[in-house]
């Protein structure tokens, strides 16, 4: 076949082809021999096509394609023909034409693959990853990195329409204290220094509001030296941008907008705006968490008052260390649920650090519960009435910490509802969680840490607590949650260098360390610099969530595993000593 010169992608013919002349290319999905006739089934990334050889038509065709086994490459020419009505294959897009092949050339042959090419596939992930270039030739994993192809377009055509510009920062950047564990690329020119891999572009994108570029976004690879869950890895893309001259409202109408765009583009699902908002003291006191998934009930009620004076110590005294007692109504699950079902809940929130979970059994003969005794009627009545119970419910009750309570309920109501099938995987459920604190404050390190980032700004009413109850303060940070994932987080940033400095100093900074670290910062705030703020998405957050995957690694071509390695190219692997030498690195056994 001199010159391949294919015509259509396999998927894309149809009955309105019929009587075309066409070439194709693509793999063997699957060739069936029949004696005088061969079906071959090819397979592009549009789709497959049946493809049909005649051994009394072409008999030197019907030599060629004997030879054929799944995964060849081939490139064949033929007729688009009308297949027979017994014939015809309704779960196929292409299943009532076939091509009548009159010459077919096999451009590449294949080993028997160590895995099928095919959806619904039963492996280890660990296969999966090792052949991954065989993996992607699935249609269900094509079809992620389309969905993900077409979000980054829709996201670069809606940011153009709003007047941003697409700049570049740099991939090699100074090491920061602050945050999750840097990447270190050591300098080869400049001996014992070393470069950072961005965890993110925010220094550089505040610096290009100081250049006045006004609007900027960047799709764009980050890095994080940290320990991976199943929805994180170390090298991540954002859709990450900036504004000048606004507030929290402006940068949330453009990022609602945006997420509109692509849900209406990428999956025509309609969504409203305004989001709807929480602030993150409510969050956390109605479902135990800043990214709350209010698909379902199940909401923390606070009954601290209403056992606050009953003779179970295991409130009384939690109370009185300044903890909280909280209860959520398991409506109807007081039936399905058994007793070594209960008990296995109560080891469950032990993982959160819970030292027990207390429950309601409230039946049609009455209350059954391993507390009651402890509980005056008038108390138990008050637990049942504050969290509307009626009979077939189960309460559970947990009493600790603050964070101990809200981790535990928060992690239950989750639980639960994914047990029970309480979650409508149909809806998207999206929302803000504003008003963060500004600070935590890090035990092990005896100090204030960034809630967010140290470049975030406190809320105007709360500046004064600064130096008061530095832990009160609010940020002006916002994040947008669906369905129970953080899809992106930003706020607006702090753009007056005292300011700046003085939380440097809060988060245990001398003026000389913050100088050192982010001088090129508060050196640019010296010169003009407008009131900004940003937001930063995840974009293989996005692509998991439209797509309906569970894992993460499905939408990145190219992943890593668990332990931040590449099962296909055995990445990180050992230096050779002349590269260590040129770096001046010596590795310590």
């Amino acid at each position: 076949m001199a010159g391949i010169n294919r015509t259509h992608m396999c998927g894309e013919l149809s009955q309105n082809n019929l009587g075309e002349k066409v070439t194709l290319t693509g793999w063997v999905q699957r060739r069936r021999d029949l004696g005088g006739l061969i079906f071959i089934q090819l397979r592009d990334r549009s789709g497959i096509i049946q493809c049909t050889v005649n051994k009394d038509m072409t008999p030197d065709v019907f030599s060629e394609a004997f030879k054929v086994r799944s995964e060849y490459v081939l490139a064949v020419k033929g007729e688009v023909i009308k297949r027979d009505d017994s014939a015809i294959n309704e779960k196929m897009p292409t299943g009532y034409i076939e091509i009548a092949v009159g010459s077919l050339e096999i451009l590449s042959r294949a080993e028997t693959t160590p895995m099928y090419i095919e959806d619904d596939l039963n492996v280890s992930e660990q296969l999966r990853l090792k052949y991954r270039y065989l993996d992607l030739r699935r249609p269900s994993m094509q079809k992620f990195l389309f969905t993900r192809h077409k979000i980054a377009k829709v996201t670069r055509d809606y940011m153009d329409e709003k007047g941003f510009v697409e700049i570049e920062t740099p991939a090699l950047i100074k090491t920061s204290p602050e945050g999750a564990r840097d990447y270190l690329v050591p300098s080869r020119v400049q001996p014992g220094t070393f470069f950072a891999l961005p965890q993110s572009p925010q220094l550089f994108k505040q610096l290009l509001m100081v250049a006045g570029f006004d609007r900027y976004f960047q799709i764009v690879k980050c890095f994080r030296d940290e320990d991976l869950r199943a929805d994180r890895q170390p090298e991540f893309t954002q859709i990450d941008m900036e504004l000048s001259f606004v507030g929290q409202e402006e940068v949330m109408e453009v990022n609602e907008g945006l997420l509109k765009r692509l849900f209406k583009e990428v999956l025509d699902v309609e969504i409203q705006k305004p989001f709807k908002r929480f602030t993150y003291k409510e969050a956390m006191e109605r479902y135990g968490s800043d990214k709350p998934d209010t698909r379902f009930g199940l909401e923390l009620k606070d009954i601290g008052d209403e056992v606050a004076n009953s003779e179970f110590k295991v409130f009384t005294d939690v109370l009185a260390n300044g903890g909280v007692v909280k209860a959520i109504n398991g409506e109807g699950l007081g039936e399905k649920l058994s007793r070594k079902e209960i008990d296995s809940l109560g080891e469950f929130v032990k993982t959160y650090r819970a030292k027990g979970l207390a429950w309601i059994n409230i039946t049609s003969e009455g209350i059954k519960s391993p507390i009651a005794k402890f509980l005056k009627e008038e108390e138990l009545n008050g637990i049942i009435e504050r969290v509307a119970g009626k009979p077939g419910d189960i309460v559970f009750i947990l009493s600790d910490k603050e964070k101990v309570v809200y981790d535990s309920l928060g992690q239950l109501r989750l639980e639960l509802a994914k047990r029970f099938g309480l979650i409508d995987n149909n809806k998207f459920d999206i929302l803000w969680v504003t008003e963060f604190p500004l600070l935590d404050y890090d035990e092990e390190e005896n100090r204030y840490v960034a809630m967010h980032h140290p470049f975030t700004s406190p809320m105007d009413e709360d500046l004064e607590l600064l130096d008061i109850d530095p832990l009160k303060a609010r940020a002006k940070a916002y994040d947008v949650v669906l369905n129970g994932y953080e899809l992106g987080g930003g706020s607006i940033r702090i753009h007056r260098q005292e300011l700046q400095e003085k939380i440097f100093k809060l988060l245990g900074f001398t003026q000389e360390q913050a100088w050192s670290k982010f001088g090129f910062l508060l050196e640019a705030f010296k010169y003009g610099t407008p009131p900004h703020g940003g937001l930063a998405f995840g974009l293989d957050r996005i692509v998991m969530l439209f797509t309906g995957t569970e894992n993460i690694r499905d939408v990145i071509a190219f992943p890593k595993t668990q332990n931040a390695s590449c099962l296909m190219t055995n990445a990180p692997s050992p230096a050779d000593a002349r590269q260590l030498e040129e770096l001046h690195i010596e590795i310590k056994e």
